[in-house]
């Protein structure tokens, strides 16, 4: 396994290893029993209960990192698009990514996603971008049962990335 990351992934997975937790089998969780976030919906292939945090992070980088482009991004936007990517899904980050730049909301993270990032001062699209998040949130089916938690999760991660907004 890879263990050599960026030091942006790293700085993120360990916030969303964090947020994620250890071993949970909430019978409301449509992805079932999770460890390190990682669902058994997802990955029926693992055995959940003996996942270990290293084989968690390969599949953080490979499954949710690496389509979200992390490296490509000011480190306080990847955090705030990883987390959505890990817990809304990789499609719904890019296309609430491309939304909140002004590009063409294709699910494709390319180049002019990339061009309208660059000419947005950082703080208008993570501020912008975890508003995106929120209303996405509300119209969740599981709103009800998990909404409040998932709003606090917002918050702290808009607070760790609004930290490290350059100067």
């Amino acid at each position: 396994m890879n263990t050599e990351y960026s030091d942006s992934f790293d700085y993120c997975v360990n916030l969303i290893l964090k947020e994620e937790g250890g071993y949970v089998d909430n019978k409301q969780d449509p992805g079932g029993k999770t460890r390190f976030g990682i669902s058994q919906r997802q990955y029926p292939y693992l055995d959940i209960a003996t996942l270990t945090e290293e084989a968690a992070r390969e599949i953080y980088h490979m499954d949710y990192w690496t389509p979200v482009r992390g490296d490509d991004l000011p480190k306080p936007v990847a955090l705030c698009v990883f987390d959505c990517a890990v817990n809304q899904g990789v499609g719904s980050a890019v296309r609430l990514l491309q939304g909140t730049v002004g590009a063409d909301v294709d699910g494709q993270l390319g180049p002019q996603t990339m061009l309208f990032l660059k000419q947005r001062p950082v703080i208008d699209v993570v501020n912008n971008f975890m508003a995106d998040r929120s209303l996405k949130y509300s119209r969740t089916p599981n709103y009800d049962a998990f909404g409040k938690g998932w709003t606090r999760r917002l918050f702290r991660i808009h607070t760790h990335a609004a930290r490290i907004i350059p100067a």
